[in-house]
């Protein structure tokens, strides 16, 4: 039977203001990137999202950003790399004390947004965002696109590198992303995102935004939280692969 983890972006609230639905969500994923305060998320939320997906036994990941709460860490940052790797492991600490707190711990490093897209190909950033994981734990799983420096450093590193992919996003021929500011770069048809996710998850496979087709393997496979109808999509996405015979379970 074939295995894969289904993970979400939650706590990306601040203060008063909330944008996931992180009890509903927590419910359904296996895997929770939780957002550290540099892109989203603040001390309460970061403490209540680790209370409940310790509750539910959901695996606890650290969304490490650039520090950019006004852009959501999606836009372009020049940030040296000795001083990114003291912010990723800064992150990853102040999330720890509330997993621990809530009887979990944080058991994989994924970077968010802009972060996420950099290190694909900037080797510089890549090695400052292994440094920083290896500051706060030199065992933690780094999640990532497959193919990206930053997969190909973590493993160097001797850390677990696991591969993702995204249900709802489009990607180029070259296996990356479309940028989000590009037309068509999110899906938005449930139906064209649950049949991607199987596709994923029992062949490997998914259509490009020019309608090729290129392979993907992933471990984990991510569904945006701050998507509308994110809750009800996670949903069908887990019932239709488990349907098909696939094991949804955490990988960490």
């Amino acid at each position: 039977m074939t295995a894969i983890d289904l993970n979400a972006d939650l706590g990306e609230g601040f203060g008063r203001w909330r944008l996931t639905d992180d009890e509903q969500l927590l419910s359904v994923v296996t895997s929770a990137n939780v957002a550290c305060g540099f892109h989203a998320g603040d001390a309460v939320t970061m403490r209540r999202v680790c209370e409940l997906a310790a509750e539910r036994g959901v695996t606890i990941g650290a969304q490490v950003s650039y520090r950019d709460l006004a852009g959501f860490g999606r836009r372009a940052m020049d940030v040296p790399p000795d001083e990114l790797a003291a912010e990723v492991a800064y992150q990853i600490g102040a999330l720890e004390v509330f997993a621990r707190a809530a009887g979990s711990r944080v058991a994989y490093v994924k970077p968010h947004g802009a972060l996420y897209n950099r290190v694909v190909h900037d080797e510089r950033q890549a090695r400052a965002v292994v440094d920083g994981v290896l500051l706060a734990d030199a065992a933690l799983p780094v999640l990532g696109l497959p193919g990206s420096r930053l997969l190909e450093l973590a493993a160097r590193a001797g850390l677990p590198a696991v591969t993702e992919a995204f249900a709802d996003r489009a990607y180029t021929e070259a296996g990356t992303l479309v940028p989000r500011g590009e037309e068509g770069a999110v899906l938005t048809d449930p139906d064209a995102v649950v049949e991607r996710s199987v596709s994923l998850a029992r062949s490997g496979t998914l259509t490009t935004r020019s309608g090729g087709t290129i392979r993907v393997r992933a471990r984990s496979l991510c569904v945006h939280g701050d998507t509308a109808g994110a809750v009800e999509l996670a949903r069908r996405v887990r019932a239709r692969l488990e349907s098909a015979g696939v094991r949804v379970e955490a990988f960490a």
